[in-house]
């Protein structure tokens, strides 16, 4: 559907406007690193204005109906002036990754202005080696991860010297519509509504010529409601990341490869997802007991945002998403054990009808007026349901170009909910899968340490994953902006030393022989100690 002048935002899309607030920043972004050197800055502000025809959201801003009678629409914004929403900069010497990730959670402090185009693109100059960066910033309600994913793709090509396309001069002026009047987005605003009311007869109608189809959908449909009530009635622990929030940042990124944790999968069971939430479970459970927290029977909660976009929404914004609630077991030590955990857990939460409950609330939403939908979205993000969010992003697998610089690194950055202070945002591109930690300035001085335990806990797997072969580590390693010098490499170094090749030590001793590790080992060690005859006790 093409993104018009005076659309409706959806309930989904407003609920991230009522959540925000002075603390609570709505934007997402990504940092992305290229090779050198950079381009410059007029020849991008060019790339970007060539382009921009193709997502004309990207010069609309948000208008509401007097005395918020309707949900907001997009407007074209008169005033639109591309130099304020790209800006350019530069890092002092060295450049370090330090200061771009500590530049980059100063940005993400800083909130949208709501009368502009709710975006920003930032063009770094300065880092070591040559190369450059792009800090891209754009709010939840104009675009969800995966589409943005997909919008890359108008600024990004696939070949370094891609076919030349029509320049910014050759492209007709834009010509903005005129703002439209307080009574024109009222009857703007009830046209959105009559269409949506519309559409639930037309769905009503089709569901009543399939009565026996249309009663298993409604039957699942209402599994799915009580089981998030269900889950609501099941409120997450409190923890130290559940705490009130400031407006300031940190930001720390871990690389990995996905490559690993398809290993990790393979070997042991389970989906990348799976391995995903096990590390970010090992990692917090170093994490609560070096602050002196007992993790025995502590499960958190994960708030896994699930993409329901479809061949038929590829190419629009705004947000096709829905929920759930993952485990984080921090209260199980062995990795092994805590992936099969988080495998089961997530199986049943897939096999649970939470995705078409919630379908259905965002449905009743979309009816909603603006008061009772800002209270839903409060509670979609209370700290009652969840300790953290974990989203993990899909992205391509192929090198990406901008004006013929190669993009070398992506490394999301996901958003703080009131009372949240970490959230941690996954992507993959081009092979690597790397972590970006979003986390409270003030709650989080240690996030470094969570960063850390990410790679120590994916060596951890992998080392279980390959036998506890020696010499064969992992390629993941940490760089953070929370504070500076904070860089270290992957593995278990911090526990007792390092392998004589520079990569983890192995988690296993080998000095004690013992056997490679791995499901079937386990089950055949039962079996062993099971057949071996009861040791007498001395009498007496």
């Amino acid at each position: 559907m093409p993104q018009q002048h005076l659309d409706r935002l959806t309930s989904i899309d407003a609920s991230f406007l009522h959540q925000e607030g002075h603390a609570s920043h709505m934007h997402i972004g990504a940092v992305l690193l290229f090779e050198g050197p950079a381009p410059p800055f007029e020849k991008y502000l060019d790339h970007v204005r060539s382009r921009l025809h193709l997502v004309p959201r990207y010069r609309q801003k948000l208008a509401t109906p007097p005395l918020e009678a309707g949900r907001p629409l997009w407007v074209d914004d008169p005033s639109f002036n591309l130099e304020y929403h790209v800006r350019h900069t530069a890092l002092p010497s060295p450049g370090s990754e330090e200061q771009l990730f500590l530049l980059a959670s100063r940005i993400a402090s800083q909130q949208l202005d709501r009368a502009k185009p709710l975006w920003e693109h930032w063009l770094v100059e300065g880092l070591a080696d040559g190369r450059f960066a792009l800090i891209m910033k754009t709010h939840h309600s104009l675009v969800d991860g995966v589409s943005g994913v997909d919008l890359a793709t108008v600024l990004f090509d696939l070949e370094r010297e891609p076919q030349p396309e029509s320049q910014a001069e050759d492209l007709e002026p834009w010509r903005p519509q005129r703002e439209p009047s307080g009574a024109e987005l009222v009857v703007a605003g009830l046209r959105g509504m009559v269409t949506t009311t519309a559409g639930l007869m037309t769905r009503a109608i089709g569901a009543a010529t399939r009565p026996a189809t249309s009663l298993g959908l409604l039957r699942d449909a209402m599994e799915g409601v009580g089981e998030i009530v269900w889950a609501g009635l099941n409120p997450a622990p409190q923890t130290p990341l559940n705490v009130p929030i400031g407006p300031h940042r940190r930001y720390a990124v871990v690389r990995g490869q996905l490559a690993d944790f398809k290993e990790v999968k393979d070997a042991l069971g389970g989906t990348v997802n799976d391995v995903v939430l096990t590390v970010v479970s090992g990692a917090l459970a170093k994490w609560l007991r070096a602050r002196g927290i007992r993790t025995e029977g502590l499960e958190m909660r994960a708030l896994v945002p699930v993409s329901v976009r479809t061949q038929a929404h590829q190419g629009t914004l705004g947000n096709q998403i829905t929920v759930m609630r993952g485990p984080l077991p921090v209260y199980i030590d062995d990795p092994v054990a805590r992936l099969r955990f988080v495998r089961a857990a997530m199986d049943g939460l897939k096999e649970s009808k939470q995705a078409e409950g919630a379908a259905t609330l965002a449905a009743v939403n979309n009816l909603a007026p603006p008061t009772v939908l800002a209270q839903a979205s409060r509670l979609n993000f209370s700290t009652r349901l969840f300790n953290l969010i974990v989203t993990n992003i899909p992205g391509p697998q192929v090198p990406m170009y901008v004006l013929g610089c190669r993009l070398d690194d992506v490394f999301p950055v996901a958003f703080l909910p009131e009372d949240h202070a970490l959230a941690i945002a996954i992507m993959s591109y081009n092979g690597a899968l790397d972590f970006g930690l979003l986390g409270d300035y003030d709650a989080l001085p240690d996030i470094d340490m969570i960063a850390d335990g990410i790679a120590d806990s994916l060596a951890e797997l992998l080392e279980l994953a390959r036998g506890a072969r020696p010499g064969k580590a992992s390629g993941s390693r940490v760089q953070s902006g929370a504070k500076s010098g904070s860089s270290a490499k992957s593995g278990s170094s911090a526990k007792s030393g390092s392998s004589s090749n520079g990569g983890p030590a192995p988690i296993v001793p080998q000095a004690h022989g013992r056997p490679k590790r791995g499901p079937a080992a386990d089950m055949r060690a039962k079996r062993e100690r099971g057949s071996r005859p009861a040791r007498k006790r001395p009498e007496g």
